[in-house]
């Protein structure tokens, strides 16, 4: 029995052990701060969609992402951490991007995420850095005009998964169908090949699907304003203050009206001082 006893001690001692170890080992999630993490590495790992014309697109030529999120995350990486700093690019899909964030695969996103209330409740955002409104795609000489056609003719609009578009149209338009697909790509195939009469999404987004797509046009205005700003986990404030620092130093300087130019200067009805505004 006294043997029984002391082989029980010895468990719950080497348990308890284990247990300790492991806590002093890795620092749960929660509790990193990944501004300091950021500033020993000089590394900003950022979480950029890699299917959106002027945002984030892969080109198969060379395998790199490029667009005007790529380009001012890494404006703003070498703003924060000094020239010699390095920003480092992982692609996240409107569906993969918060639970990247959350498992702490990324420091941030910048992925066309628009700051909503109820976004809110699971990330902090940065200052607003491009002003978009959610508008509607379709093909040149389509019959609907604007989403409120959609509306009362019943049709289908198509969507991605993850994205609060499809909510916003349901407001505006409850008698539409909605189909959601995984990636804007997938969207963009389904509308031309007729499973939709209108794809939605943001319109600076549709403008870039414009650009490549000549045989579609963004119509009806905008319905909803969508602010994109830049998510990070809850409880990482210093890293959202020397974003909004180095933010608001990239439009005092130029910097962000040089590289608004660089992507959207030759796109057919963007508004600059929609998009840039404060």
């Amino acid at each position: 029995m006294k043997r029984l006893i002391r082989r029980l001690g010895l468990l719950i001692a080497l348990t308890a052990l284990t247990v300790t170890l492991t806590a002093c080992g890795s620092k749960p999630l929660s509790s990193r701060n990944v501004w300091h993490t950021d500033q020993q590495s000089k590394t900003i790992t950022w979480g950029v969609k890699a299917d959106t014309r002027l945002f984030g697109l892969l080109d198969t030529k060379d395998g790199k992402i490029k667009g005007f999120e790529v380009d001012l995350a890494s404006a703003l990486t070498k703003q924060m951490l000094g020239k010699k700093a390095k920003a480092k690019f992982i692609q996240v899909t409107s569906s993969t991007r918060m639970p990247m964030l959350k498992n702490g695969n990324i420091d941030a996103i910048m992925a066309t995420m628009t700051n909503t209330p109820e976004r809110r409740k699971q990330v902090d955002f940065s200052n607003t850095y491009f002003f978009a409104g959610q508008s509607i795609l379709v093909k040149k000489g389509s019959a609907i005009k604007n989403v409120k056609d959609l509306n009362r003719e019943k049709g289908t609009v198509l969507g991605v998964v993850g994205s609060d578009s499809v909510e916003n149209v349901a407001k505006v338009a409850p008698n539409a169908k909605v189909l959601q697909l995984t990636d804007y790509a997938q969207a963009m195939t389904a509308l031309k090949s007729g499973q939709g009469q209108a794809l939605t999404t943001d319109n600076g987004i549709l403008y870039g699907m414009s650009v490549q797509n000549p045989g579609y046009v963004v119509t009806g205005g905008t319905f909803v304003s969508e602010p994109y700003g830049i998510a990070v986990d809850k409880n990482q404030q210093d890293f959202v203050k020397a974003t909004n620092k180095a933010l608001k130093e990239l439009r005092a300087n130029g910097e962000y009206n040089r590289l608004l130019h660089k992507w959207f200067h030759n796109v057919k009805g963007f508004d600059y001082e929609e998009a840039a505004k404060e």
